[in-house]
């Protein structure tokens, strides 16, 4: 009863808030940054759809960006974030920035059950709301809302989106008339492609994204560098690795050789009733492929029948290696997926899941060949980064002296290595964590006159998490000062001179403020704490140097925590900030290992100035230009504490680098994913295919050929000696022959490929006039510009500019799903071009999603296609027909040697 008549007098409340006008209310106090003013000048054109997403990095000022969405909006709105700190920012910067505390008349709530003109609240209380008060019903849940008058909703930080949070959320969609801004630094993009669906589908496609260099532009963000600190797991940790792969090998080796298997593959119906399970075989192609490809590697003779399926109909191409990922395809089908359908051959599948469980390859119900959860944990958590985390904290203290402030971030406390630990004993410490690191840290910061000149730098090391605070007992008279004694306890750490200060619940944010303040001033140099505590939300703009040592953290934590690093202290003008990440490498895996590959993965959350070389912005691992395959640890450290050293030349690379662009655009990175060791070097090229290298072969073959008839001649003629002339000729014959197969290679490359950028410019045009014809790109098309670019004879980059940061990110998504490797589209294009057909390189190209929804927008795109590609041919993938076609395409990308490797990459340009 009272719900209902407190809902009845908001109801009363909101015919007075009708009358509340922001944009008469709301005056924004100072001078837009250029990159907000620019982004707020096309507002009414983004905002067209009533959906506005905006990406911007940490220190953009997405709150006042938010804010002014809001007063241009002029609708009663309801903002959520992630947490209470955050929702509290919004109104400190709303009276920060546009209205007085004292004067303000905008009614405002912090309580979603009694919403005013504007609300701010929890993502957390609207769930809670949702499940108890509105008993889980969307319908009643946005009765409520458009009762309450709400027509704007702010999300704020909405990658933080949970599971339990998407149901209200997507309910409150259904609000009539009600407009969408989502705010966010990082998109989940190294989620789940569920998840991120979800997250697009909520927020929208992106509209905006301010890029860091921006940022650095304007100075809002100081210059800075990443860099890699790179370790090998110790001895242990290789026992281990080395003992999982010989087993694997070792079974692997007897799956070839065992006949009971073979037997049972060669029954599987895929097999040996391949005709009447042919729509089967077209929904899990790559299993009926991994039967092929286990019965070539077995030895076993494959009935032609069964490979024409997969389109081999040459001699050019043939079935490709097994690879630890084919056979997991394969008994990931027969042992889980499938496994009811072969109750006859349980026995069989119950001793290889034996053995596979034995060896540590199989759980919970999951196959891993490369490495099981032990082995890559091993990696992650791999006591030799507390190493290199000492390394790189002694380095940069002797760099930076007492103008150090450095903060090392880890997952885990990990108290139970709390008690004193001699130096002696530090190799006994297994797990990384805060205080695994402070006893490597303050062993390695402890008093040595020639390391640090009689200054003590372990006075200046502290350990700020919310649930344990360690300090030097040189600072107990601050504490005493700043803090009242109610609010903590002290007591020493065994027998060193630190302190465990530990906090009281009413103490810990005051706690926090005081060791944040310590830190600033310089009385604490080098900082340990959780990525919890410190990696968002809090506020030290005085870091310098950070380490991240997590290893849990995803792109969105990763670009958080680093946020804490990157932003301007304006006490100190000229400050430039180093982050280091770490990485164990896997020596017995040519890629480095899953360790390397998350921290690969994770550059695509952020931009960056490249390491060396030519200065350029960009997001991913590139900018480094560290090897594919054979690390060298040692020179890699080497090199990377070389560039660190140079502090002043990041600044002087990125006035460079910026001056050289004007916006950051989405582009698509093509290149071969055929290598070539470079003499000299461990860096490895991605070797390009070009016209000009097929007519060098030709031009040296056919001058070795005239030079072989002339010495034929020579040698009939009698002018010079016969055995002279003789050995003369089997010289140039035999280099003849040595380059024939580069020739032959380099002219079936060119035949399949062509000349790649200009190929690639022709399916960008395509792409282009068919998404103009569609009305996917509605900005004047003398405005947009496609360029596609050589870089460093490694890759070709296509991107259009010009365009709307929407329609630039629709444009290079479509691209990428035109030329990457056939998955499952809806409609194909192949085409012929000349001596390809000869050759018998058909070519498939997925019909990007945005014109396969129709025939007619299928077919729109294909009219584009033969103006500027040629001639081709539209398939539909979802008739019987179409599923053999498409079986043939995905195995013919399978097979392509050299083929190509897709990426899309935000660059300064």
């Amino acid at each position: 009863m009272l719900f209902f008549l407190g809902l009845q007098i908001y109801q009363i409340k909101n015919r007075v808030c009708s009358l509340i006008s922001l944009q008469k209310t709301f005056q924004f106090k100072y001078a837009w940054r250029s990159y907000q003013r620019r982004f707020l000048e096309g507002f009414d054109i983004h905002f067209k759809d009533l959906h506005l997403h905006v990406v911007a990095p940490p220190g953009s000022g997405k709150t006042v960006l938010g804010l002014e969405m809001m007063r241009r909006v002029d609708q009663k709105t309801i903002v959520f974030a992630p947490t209470l700190t955050i929702r509290n920012q919004w109104e400190e910067r709303m009276f920060e920035c546009y209205v007085d505390k004292e004067t303000c008349d905008i009614p405002l709530s912090r309580n979603m059950k009694q919403p005013a003109h504007i609300t701010f609240s929890t993502y957390q209380s609207l769930h809670a709301f949702f499940k108890n008060e509105m008993e889980g019903d969307g319908e009643k849940l946005v009765a409520f809302f458009a009762k309450a008058g709400i027509k704007n909703i702010v999300l704020d930080e909405a990658h933080h989106l949970k599971n339990e949070w998407w149901k209200p959320l997507f309910a409150l969609k259904a609000l009539p008339d009600c407009s969408l801004i989502a705010l966010t630094a990082t998109p989940p993009y190294d989620s789940s492609q569920r998840e991120i669906k979800k997250y697009f589908e909520l927020c929208g496609p992106i509209d905006v994204e301010i890029g860091v260099p921006e940022l650095v532009k304007e100075g809002n963000l100081c210059p800075h560098q990443d860099y890699i600190h790179f370790s090998e797991p110790d001895n242990a940790q290789m026992e281990y690795i080395e003992a999982f792969r010989k087993k694997v090998d070792a079974f692997v080796q007897q799956l070839l050789v065992d006949t009971s298997f073979k037997a049972f593959v060669l029954e599987h119906p895929f097999y040996a009733q391949t005709d009447t399970v042919l729509e089967t075989i077209y929904e899990q192609p790559d299993v009926y492929a991994a039967i092929l490809i286990y019965l070539n590697a077995a030895k076993t003779d494959i009935l032609p029948g069964k490979v024409a399926l997969l389109g081999i109909e040459t001699e050019i191409i043939a079935i490709p290696p097994l690879t630890y990922s084919w056979l997991e395809v394969l008994l990931q089908s027969v042992l889980v997926i499938d496994r009811e359908s072969f109750s006859k051959h349980e026995k069989l599948l119950k001793s290889i899941e034996n053995t596979l469980r034995k060896i540590g390859a199989f759980d919970k119900q999951q196959l891993r060949l490369e490495g099981n959860k032990e082995l890559y944990t091993s990696l992650t958590q791999s006591p030799n980064k507390l190493k290199s985390i000492q390394e790189i904290i002694t380095f940069e203290a002797r760099q930076l002296k007492n103008k150090l402030r450095a903060v090392v971030l880890a997952d885990y406390i990990r108290k139970e290595f709390l008690e004193s630990i001699a130096e002696e004993d530090l190799p006994t410490i297994n797990k990384l964590g805060v205080v695994p690191i402070f006893h490597y840290l303050r062993a390695s910061l402890a008093p040595d006159p020639e390391r640090w000149q009689a200054a003590n730098r372990q006075e200046k090391l502290a350990v700020l998490t919310g649930t344990l605070v360690i300090v030097h007992d040189r600072l107990r008279a601050h504490i005493a000062s700043e803090i009242p004694e109610d609010y903590y306890t002290l007591s020493p750490l065994g027998d060193t001179d630190f302190l465990i200060l530990k906090p009281k619940e009413k103490g810990k944010s005051h706690i926090v403020s005081v060791i944040t303040a310590l830190f600033t001033k310089g009385h604490i140099e080098i900082l340990i704490g959780t990525t919890s505590l410190l990696g968002e939300g809090w506020d030290a703009p005085a870091i310098n140097t950070l380490v991240l040592a997590s290893y849990v953290g995803s792109f969105v934590m990763s670009n958080q925590m680093r946020g804490r690093a990157i932003r301007i202290y304006p006490k100190h003008p000229d400050k430039i900030a180093s982050v280091w990440h770490l990485a164990c490498i896997d020596p017995t895996v040519a890629d480095g290992g899953e360790d390397v590959k998350k921290l690969y993965n994770r550059f695509d959350a952020f931009c960056g100035v490249s390491l060396q070389g030519p200065s350029y912005v960009e997001n991913g691992p590139d900018r480094f230009g560290l090897p594919k395959n054979d690390f060298n640890t040692n020179r890699l450290n080497e090199n990377m504490f070389s560039i660190a050293k140079q502090r002043e030349q990041i600044k002087v690379r990125w006035d460079q680098a910026i001056a050289s662009g004007t916006i950051l655009v989405r582009e698509l990175k093509l290149n071969f994913n055929e290598t070539i060791k470079e003499k000299d070097t461990t860096r490895y090229k991605t070797q390009k295919v070009y016209f000009r290298k097929v007519i060098e072969f030709i031009v040296i073959e056919v001058l070795l050929l005239v030079i072989c008839v002339l010495l034929y001649i020579v040698l009939l003629s009698n002018v010079l000696p016969r055995e002279v002339a003789l050995l003369f000729l089997v010289v140039a014959l035999g280099v003849f022959i040595g380059y024939f197969p580069k020739m032959y290679k380099a002219l079936l490359l060119f035949l399949r490929y062509g000349q790649v950028d200009r190929a690639l410019y022709k399916i960008g045009e395509a792409l282009l006039h068919a998404m103009y014809e569609k009305r996917l790109i509605t900005t004047p098309f003398s405005k947009v510009t496609l360029d596609v670019q050589k870089i460093d004879h490694t890759e070709v980059t296509c991107f259009i500019s010009g365009a709307t940061v929407k329609e630039e990110v629709l444009f290079v998504n479509s691209l990428e799903e035109i030329v990457q490797s056939i998955d499952n589209p809806r409609y194909m294009i192949k085409e012929f071009e000349g001596l390809q057909k000869t050759f018998g390189f058909p070519k498939y190209y997925g019909v990007p999603s945005i014109f396969s929804e129709h025939k007619k927008d299928a077919t729109l795109f294909l009219r584009h296609w033969m103006r500027y590609k040629g001639k081709a041919s539209l398939l539909y993938t979802r008739s019987k027909e179409g599923r053999k076609k498409l079986l043939k395409a995905r195995f013919h990308y399978l097979n392509t040697e050299g083929g190509f490797k897709t990426k899309t990459a935000a660059i300064w340009k």
